[in-house]
């Protein structure tokens, strides 16, 4: 673009050029027209390779985005596979039923413990004052034995995953009518 310019000064230059303009202005100029083609091709050539670079990296990013996707989950198998394994030796010896509750036991608490790790908690419930953020009051109970709102009983237990609510627990809350 810059170089177009000139080059049409140029031809002008050369179309009114007078007694005082010499050879030594033209080859300046043509020297000047040389050097912005030579830059402008620069330029050209590190944008097409800049644009290349963005390209590739989109692409890479996304490729990268793809596989987290799909292997996202590896970590939380290889903690539930032992699990999986000592489940399958508890049925094996399902005819016994103390050695089968034992191993159950075992199972529940390696269960537990890898949920923990994962950094799985479960939500506090019994005896807590309800909270719609992390309970889900499925029975409204009235009694006179504790204070309005507080959680009577838990029904099936609510989990959370680090700050973020997996499941609320499911409770009966009781309601006070004195006041």
């Amino acid at each position: 673009m810059k170089y177009e310019h000139l080059l049409a000064e140029h031809s002008q230059h050369e179309k009114n050029a007078g007694p005082q303009d010499t050879p030594e202005v033209a080859r300046s100029l043509t020297e000047e027209l040389q050097k912005l083609r030579a830059e402008y091709g620069t330029l050209l050539d590190r944008l097409a390779r800049q644009q290349a670079e963005f390209d590739n990296a989109r692409k890479r990013a996304a490729r990268e985005l793809q596989e987290l996707r799909d292997y996202a989950p590896a970590e939380t198998v290889e903690l539930l596979l032992p699990i999986l394994d000592n489940f399958e030796r508890a049925l094996r010896h399902a005819d016994n039923p103390e050695d089968f509750r034992f191993g159950i036991d075992l199972i529940y608490r390696q269960f537990v413990d890898a949920l923990h790790k994962l950094g799985v908690e479960q939500v506090p419930a019994r005896g807590e004052r309800f909270d719609p953020q992390k309970h889900d009051a499925l029975e409204v109970v009235d009694t006179q034995e504790t204070e309005d709102n507080q959680v009577l009983e838990e029904l099936q237990p609510g989990y959370r995953l680090k700050d973020r609510l997996l499941r609320p627990a499911m409770v009966r809350v009781a309601r006070n009518p004195r006041k």
